[in-house]
């Protein structure tokens, strides 16, 4: 099965539209994510919906690195993400990462991070 990324936006307005895939699909949300990462001295978060399995293929959808991190600085963006996977019933899995700014290429990154995802259960392995 293929699993990727599809990347939305850096959230700021397009936030709203991963809140609405969640809330529009809320059967085939298999869990919502945050990654935090520092770039250039600021704490920023992705925000990301792991789907269920669609034929031979697993998208993720995330809106990359554009909006602050909550912890540090709360925002209405991510409240609004928290709101609805409580409508949902689906918790937030936070991890703290390597920015995508380290990597030479974006598609580097959804690797490093599909490997992670592997790594916590979040994504089933390959066969």
């Amino acid at each position: 099965m293929r699993q990727k990324f599809i990347e939305l936006g850096e959230g700021y307005t397009d936030i709203y539209e991963l809140i609405e895939l969640g809330r529009q699909m809320p059967e085939r949300v298999k869990a919502a994510l945050a990654f935090h990462s520092e770039i250039n001295g600021q704490s920023k978060t992705s925000l990301a919906l792991i789907m269920k399995p669609a034929e031979k293929f697993q998208p993720i959808y995330i809106c990359r690195e554009g909006i602050p991190n909550p912890h540090e600085i709360p925002n209405t963006r991510f409240d609004l993400f928290q709101k609805m996977t409580e409508e949902i019933q689906t918790d937030i899995h936070e991890y703290t990462l390597k920015p995508s700014t380290m990597f030479p290429e974006t598609d580097l990154y959804y690797q490093y991070l599909i490997g992670i995802l592997r790594s916590n259960k979040e994504l089933p392995r390959l066969l």
